[in-house]
């Protein structure tokens, strides 16, 4: 963090500093005791099952400077501990994050949309690592809490600040917009997300484009050919970058997959370049314009891309390829999913197989809303259409099936653990995806230690197999 002294601290958390010297600067916030450095602020955070200030006594214990919490939690803590006292943890860790934005000299880029948010927000700090003192979300702490986190990781000498923003409803886009104020906004995609909170697609267009909405004079980045983004990209007045189809500002004119590299032949306003992806899922170059149009934006050119562009790598359970027992392959893209990310994922899948049997385990696809059947079902017709076999978990995982016309399905992530010897052949090449609620690593995980194996002719389980493959 930028270096503040406690009454500067105070002020921008609109609280009041007490039991200690105004004039004490802190560098480091933190909001978890268990990562605690001596010096550090200590944030205390009420949620919906936890409550930071109940560890305010222990980060006192671990070194903490100064402890920002509620009033009654300061009264327990004894007059000797230097403490800020605000109304509302969550807020003052906004309010400051907002203010360390405001003082530094960074560029922000601010990554949203429906899919591809973390993958863009991963490769365009790979990107920008060997040019520019880079800040950037880490994993996907990208809600109201996750947001100001990054933004208190700004420091002296950080260049530019990479800031992935999610949201599960009107407005808060909006919100998180104010507080990093945005120097580039990407825009990675509009798809039918949270539906059941939000409402239409079209809806998830608008609070995706709160972002654009939140920009002073900046450059919005945003998928070509896009529709549903059109009304409210004729309000804006500033820069409006497209990426994607052929007559795009930054688009592939070449690409090929090369020992585990993608090289590709980019053409940026007119500008060529070649690069060489450490990555081979093509649903990933998608990202990687995205990407490539905000680091253009920033002054960067296409050739100082080269280095970053071979040194990408993803957010764990985003797409990590690992070998199995037997020969087998695992795509383990388990941490969340949505329609387009899942048959981007079936896809990949399926250019990674070289020849293996493909089988996709998937779980539910959450809040999807009336309409969520109808989306399972198109992803099990794209399984299908694809040669992929389909190993489905979960309630609303039973309506990919319709959409496969049969292959087996488990109501529990445990059952499905427990058949995975009958279900998924040795040397397969296997997708694990689902949305976070499953927790489908598990199932990874179980393939990782033991590997999937053909159940024996002429058993029980090897005849339905052989039926449903009819």
């Amino acid at each position: 963090m930028l270096p503040l002294t406690l009454a500067e601290i105070a002020a921008a958390c609109r609280g009041r500093l007490e039991g200690a010297d105004p004039d004490t600067t802190v560098s480091r916030v933190c909001t978890d005791t268990r990562a605690m450095l001596p010096g550090d602020l200590f944030m205390g955070l009420r949620g919906d099952v936890f409550d930071g200030d109940r560890f305010a006594a222990v980060a006192v214990a671990a070194g903490a400077a100064v402890v920002v919490v509620r009033a009654d939690t300061a009264a327990e803590l004894g007059a000797g501990v230097a403490r800020i006292i605000v109304d509302d943890g969550l807020a003052a860790l906004q309010r400051l994050a907002a203010e360390v934005r405001r003082r530094s000299g960074v560029k922000v880029v601010a990554i949203t949309g429906s899919a591809g948010k973390t993958s863009t927000k991963d490769i365009l700090a790979a990107l920008l690592r060997p040019v520019a003192r880079t800040v950037a979300t880490s994993a996907n702490l990208n809600n109201q809490i996750g947001v100001p986190l990054t933004l208190l990781g700004i420091e002296p000498r950080t260049e530019v600040a990479v800031v992935e923003m999610a949201m599960r409803g009107p407005g808060q886009i909006r919100e998180l917009a104010r507080i990093a104020l945005p120097d580039v906004a990407v825009i990675t995609n509009i798809a039918p997300v949270h539906l059941e909170l939000v409402g239409t697609v079209e809806d998830v267009a608008a609070a995706k484009a709160e972002v654009v909405e939140e920009l002073q004079g900046g450059t919005a980045i945003v998928p070509a050919g896009e529709p549903l983004l059109d009304r409210h990209l004729r309000r804006y007045r500033g820069r409006v970058v497209t990426f994607g189809t052929p007559d795009a500002d930054v688009h592939i004119l070449e690409q090929e997959r090369r020992r585990g590299m993608t090289h590709v032949l980019v053409d940026a306003f007119g500008h060529r370049g070649t690069l060489d992806f450490s990555f081979t899922g093509g649903h990933y170059l998608h990202d990687a314009l995205a990407a490539l149009a905000a680091f253009t934006e920033l002054g960067f050119r296409l050739d100082e891309a080269k280095v970053g562009a071979a040194q990408v790598t993803f957010s764990d359970l985003r797409g990590a390829v690992s070998d199995l027992p037997g020969g087998g392959l695992l795509l383990n893209d388990a941490y969340n999913a949505n329609p387009l990310a899942m048959t981007a994922a079936v896809d990949h899948l399926v250019s990674l197989a070289e020849g293996r049997p493909t089988v996709a385990v998937l779980g539910d696809m959450c809040e999807l809303g009336a309409g969520a059947d109808a989306f399972h079902r198109a992803v099990g017709e794209h399984c299908a259409a694809a040669g992929v076999r389909l190993v489905a978990v979960g309630e609303l995982g039973r309506d990919y099936l319709t959409g496969a016309g049969g292959e087996r399905w488990f109501a529990t992530v445990e059952e499905c653990i427990a058949a995975l010897p009958e279900v998924v052949p040795q040397g397969s090449a296997v997708l694990v995806k689902a949305s976070r609620l499953l927790q489908l690593e598990r199932v990874a995980a179980a393939l990782s230690a033991a590997g999937g194996h053909t159940p024996p002719a002429g058993s029980p389980c090897a005849e339905s197999e052989e039926n449903d493959d009819a």
